[in-house]
C-alpha cells in the first residue's frame, strides 16, 4: 500500500464575517462616510441608466447597482498613496477611490456635499456620455476611467486585462521604498483568463504589494460561474500560487472593510501579494436596465433573495438600530444625492419640451480623434545626433551584439530608472544571444528573470511605464512570442496614452529578434514589423549596423513612446564601426540612411536586407540606391529622404525577408503609390518570402525566406521593364 500524506497550502485561506459586535463597535463616522459613499454611487448609477435609455450614453453601461459595498468598503481602507486598477465595471471602483481621494477624512451622510463632489460626479458622467470634460476628455466611456492624481489607475474593457499593469505598478510601489499597495479588481469571469492567473504567480514570485479583488456576481454576462469553474470557490485559486486569499460577504460593507484592514496590514509588511474574494450581485443584466430573469438566465426568485440583501439596505438598517442616523437624515441624503446628480444633468445636457439632448458645445472637436496617439518626440530635442559617415572621432571595430550590451551598460550607468526583464536576462552570459552580457554583475537588482509568463511580464512593464517612476526594457526571446502577450501589447501599452485621453506617457522599450534563417521553423522565425506597424501607438526602429544601434537604441530609451527595437540574429556577429569611447549619441527616430546612393531604382529595405540589397545592386551592376529606412512606424517613416529618392530614380523596390502575409511592404507599398504615383515609372514592386511560415528544414526555409538571388531577379525585371515599357520621368508609357 502506497504512503498517503494530505497536504496543504502554505498559506491561509479564510472566509471573514462581521459579528454583531463588529457593527457595535464601528466608529460612526466610518459607517457614516461609507453610507454617504454608497449613496452617491447609487444615484450616480440610476442616472446613468436612465441617461443610457433616453440615448445619451453612446455605447455600453456596465452599472454596478447591488454590489456598491465591496469596492466602497475596501476603498475606505486605503490612504492617499494606494492605487486601484478597476475593471469594466468600474464606476463604483473608480467613484470610491475618487471619494477617498477628495474626502480622506470622510463624508458626512448629514452635511452638505463638498463642491469637489459636485465636480467629480459630473466629470465622471461626462466621461461616460463622451464628452470633452470627462477625466479621458470623452475618449474613455463607461468602461475606460483613469484619475491618476486620485490613484485610480484606470478601468479596464478587456476582462482581466489590467492586472499585468496593475502588477507593475505595484512592483513600483514596491522598488519605490513605500508601503503603498495597488488594489486590482476584476469579477468571476476574469478568474479564468490567462493574464490573472499569470499575475497571481508572478506577484507572488516577486512579493508584489497588489491585492486581486475579485467581485465575484456569480454570471460572467450570462453564463454562471457553477458552469464554467471546477471550484466555485474563487477564492481557492490564490492559495495554489502561494497567495493568502480571504473571502467575504461583499453584500456587508463593514465586512469588507475589516477584511481589507487585515489585507493591508500583510502586504504593507511587505509580505506580498493578496487575494479577496468578495460575494456580490449585480441587480440589473450585464449592460443597461433590465433585469438578467428578462432574459431567462436568473430567476425572479434569486433576483429578490439577492436583492433583500442590498448593501445600501444593509448600511441603513444598520446605523438605524444603533442610532447613529435618523430616518429623516437618511432620507435627506438621498436627496442629496440625487440632487448632486440632477446638478450634473443639468451641466450636461438641454431640454427642448420633453426632449433631452446633450448640449453641442461639451463634445469634443473631431480634430482631437488623433491627438495622443503618440508622443510629440519634444523630449529628444537638442540630443547630440551622428551618423557613421560624418562621425569625426576614434571609432572601433565590434559586433553589434557587443555594441547593444554596452550601449545597455552605458544607460544603465546614467539613468537609473531603467530595469530590464525578459526570459534567461540574467543568466546564460548575457541571455540567449548576449545582448545582457554585463548587466547581472553591475546591476543585479536591476534585471529580472521572469517566468515564462510573456502577457504578464509585458503587461507588468506596460504598468511600469505608466507609472512613470522607471523605465522598463523588456525582452521577449523570440518575436513570434508576442501573439502571446498580444493583448498587452496592442489593447494595453499600445492604446493607454490616447485611450485614457492623450496626455499619458509611455516610455517602454519591447526588445525582440527575429531568427529567420536558424532553423528554428514558423513559431520562432517570424518578422513582426508588419503586425506592429499597424497598430498606432508603437514606434519600431530596425538597426542593420552596430552604429545604428547604439544610436536608436538611445533614441528608445529617452523616448516617451512604447518603442519596438528588431534584432536580427543574422546581424549579432556582425561586425561594425561604434565610437571608441562615445556611447551617448543619438540617431533621430524617423530618419532614414542612404546605405548606397544611385540613380536607376530605390530600394527600401531594413535590418539583414540593408546588407543583402547592397550586394545585389554591386552585383547586378545596376546603380540602385539602397535606402535603409531605419524607423518602420507609420510616424516615423522619412518621407523626405524616400520622396528625395523616388523622385531621382522613378523607380522603387521595396525589400524584406519575411513572409507574404504579414508583409510590412503591403503598407509601405500602398503609401507610396498614393504619395508619389506621378513620379513612377511603374508600380513599386516587392521581395518578400512565400506565403508560407518559415519551416525547420533547410531548404523550405531557404524557400519561404528571400534573399540575395530574390533581390538580383527583381531588380533585373524592374530595369527590363523600363526599358521595353516606359521611359523616365511621370509615368509616361511609350
Amino acid at each position: 500500500m502506497p504512503t498517503i500524506k494530505n497536504l496543504k497550502p502554505l498559506v491561509n485561506w479564510k472566509e471573514i464575517q462581521a459579528t454583531t459586535k463588529d457593527w457595535d463597535s464601528a466608529k460612526p463616522e466610518k459607517l457614516g462616510s461609507l453610507l454617504t459613499c454608497i449613496h452617491l454611487i447609487r444615484a450616480f448609477e440610476k442616472t446613468t441608466l436612465d441617461m443610457a435609455g433616453k440615448g445619451l450614453v453612446h455605447g455600453p453601461a456596465h452599472t454596478s447597482i447591488g454590489q456598491e459595498g465591496g469596492a466602497a468598503g475596501s476603498i475606505m481602507a486605503l490612504k492617499k498613496g494606494d492605487q486601484v486598477s478597476g475593471s469594466h465595471r468600474g464606476h463604483h471602483q473608480f467613484l470610491a477611490k475618487a471619494l477617498h481621494f477628495i474626502a480622506p477624512n470622510g463624508l458626512s451622510p448629514t452635511a452638505p456635499f463638498p463642491e469637489e463632489v459636485y465636480t467629480l460626479l459630473q466629470k465622471t458622467l461626462a466621461e461616460i456620455m463622451g464628452l470633452a470634460q470627462g477625466f479621458c476628455k470623452g475618449r474613455g466611456g463607461s468602461m475606460h476611467l483613469r484619475w491618476e492624481e486620485a490613484g485610480m489607475l484606470g478601468t479596464n474593457a478587456i476582462v482581466g486585462g489590467g492586472a499585468p499593469m496593475a502588477s507593475g505598478v505595484a512592483w513600483c510601489n514596491k522598488h519605490s521604498g513605500t508601503d503603498n499597495v495597488v488594489i486590482n479588481y476584476f469579477g468571476d469571469g476574469a478568474a479564468n483568463i490567462g493574464s490573472i492567473l499569470e499575475s497571481f504567480n508572478l506577484a507572488a514570485a516577486w512579493k508584489l504589494p497588489i491585492c486581486f479583488f475579485i467581485e465575484n456576481n456569480r454570471y460572467a454576462v450570462a453564463t454562471s460561474v457553477e458552469e464554467v469553474t471546477g471550484d466555485a470557490r474563487l477564492s481557492a485559486r490564490g492559495p495554489g500560487f502561494g497567495i493568502p486569499s480571504w473571502q467575504v460577504d461583499g453584500m456587508d460593507p463593514l465586512a469588507v472593510y475589516i477584511a481589507m484592514e487585515e489585507v493591508l496590514e500583510y502586504m504593507r509588511a511587505g509580505k506580498g501579494p493578496t487575494l479577496i474574494e468578495a460575494e456580490v450581485y449585480r441587480q440589473t443584466h450585464h449592460s443597461g436596465s433590465m433585469p438578467g430573469s428578462a432574459l431567462k438566465y436568473r430567476s425572479k426568485e434569486e433576483e429578490a433573495l439577492w436583492k433583500a440583501r442590498d448593501p445600501l439596505d444593509r448600511m441603513e438598517k444598520e446605523m438605524l438600530t444603533r442610532n447613529m442616523i435618523t430616518r429623516g437624515e437618511l432620507d435627506a441624503l438621498q436627496e442629496r444625492a440625487s440632487e448632486a446628480m440632477n446638478r450634473a444633468v443639468a451641466a450636461l445636457t438641454v431640454k427642448s419640451g420633453t426632449a433631452v439632448s446633450i448640449k453641442a458645445e461639451l463634445w469634443p472637436k473631431s480634430d482631437f480623434c488623433n491627438f495622443g496617439i503618440r508622443g510629440d518626440l519634444s523630449e529628444l530635442a537638442g540630443a547630440r545626433t551622428e551618423e557613421l559617415s560624418t562621425y569625426s572621432g576614434n571609432l572601433k571595430n565590434v559586433k553589434l551584439v557587443e555594441a547593444a550590451s554596452a550601449v545597455m551598460l552605458r544607460r544603465m550607468e546614467t539613468d537609473e530608472r531603467i530595469i530590464v526583464m525578459g526570459e534567461d536576462v540574467h543568466r546564460l552570459g548575457g541571455g540567449t544571444n548576449g545582448v545582457t552580457k554585463g548587466i547581472p554583475e553591475r546591476y543585479p537588482d536591476r534585471i529580472l528573470g521572469t517566468p515564462i509568463s510573456e502577457n504578464a511580464f509585458v503587461g507588468l512593464g506596460g504598468g511600469m511605464a505608466m507609472d512613470g517612476r522607471f523605465r522598463p526594457v523588456v525582452e521577449l526571446m523570440y518575436a513570434d512570442f508576442f501573439w502571446v502577450a498580444a493583448d498587452q501589447i496592442f489593447n494595453q501599452v499600445a492604446k493607454a496614452r490616447h485611450m485614457y485621453g492623450g496626455d499619458l506617457d509611455m516610455p517602454f522599450v519591447l526588445r525582440t529578434k527575429i531568427a529567420m534563417g536558424t532553423g528554428y521553423g514558423s513559431q520562432h522565425s517570424i518578422d513582426p514589423a508588419g503586425v506592429f506597424a499597424l497598430s498606432p501607438g508603437w514606434r519600431i526602429v530596425a538597426p542593420s549596423n552596430a552604429f545604428d544601434y547604439v544610436g536608436l537604441m538611445n533614441s528608445a530609451l529617452a523616448c516617451k513612446d512604447p518603442v519596438l527595437v528588431l534584432e536580427h540574429v543574422e546581424l549579432y556577429n556582425t561586425v561594425g564601426q561604434i565610437p571608441d569611447e562615445d556611447l551617448d549619441y543619438f540617431i533621430p527616430l524617423g530618419k532614414a540612411a542612404v546605405a548606397r546612393p544611385g540613380t536607376q531604382l530605390t530600394i527600401l529595405t531594413y535590418l539583414s536586407m540593408v546588407n543583402k540589397s547592397v550586394e545585389a545592386a554591386e552585383a547586378t551592376g545596376i546603380d540602385a540606391e539602397v535606402i535603409d529606412l531605419r524607423s518602420l512606424d507609420r510616424a516615423g517613416l522619412d518621407w523626405e529622404t524616400i520622396g528625395a529618392s523616388i523622385r531621382k530614380t522613378n523607380n522603387v523596390l521595396i525589400v524584406e525577408q519575411g513572409t507574404q502575409g504579414n508583409s510590412y511592404g503591403t503598407l509601405l507599398g500602398d503609401e507610396i503609390q498614393r504619395r508619389y504615383m506621378d513620379w513612377l515609372d511603374q508600380p513599386v514592386k516587392r521581395v518578400h518570402g512565400m506565403e508560407a511560415w518559415p519551416s525547420v528544414s533547410k531548404v523550405l526555409e531557404s524557400a519561404a525566406n528571400a534573399g540575395i538571388e530574390e533581390i538580383k531577379q527583381e531588380l533585373h525585371k524592374m530595369m527590363k521593364d523600363v526599358e521595353c515599357g516606359y521611359t523616365s520621368g511621370k509615368n509616361a508609357v511609350r
